[in-house]
């Protein structure tokens, strides 16, 4: 099965959150909220390589604007 690199997760115990998960390495989730993100690898390895370091910050920005777009299409549904 092919997935979408980002998706939009949410959950009725935590109904004000709305959380991105990308799905290929590294996989994470990120709350929109507060930017606070959990690893599904363990990433201990790479913390200290920049190049990885700034492939994570791109992945960050790439989440928050599939967040960004999502929320505008739900915009021009309404």
């Amino acid at each position: 099965m092919e997935l979408p690199k980002f998706l939009l997760a949410d959950n009725s115990a935590m109904p004000e959150k709305i959380f991105i998960l990308h799905t290929e390495y590294p996989r994470f989730l990120l709350d929109v909220e507060t930017d606070d993100i959990e690893w599904f690898e363990d990433i201990s390895e790479e913390e200290d390589n920049e190049e990885f370091n700034t492939e994570i910050a791109n992945l960050i920005e790439d989440a928050l604007d599939f967040y960004d777009q999502e929320m505008a299409q739900l915009g021009e549904e309404e």
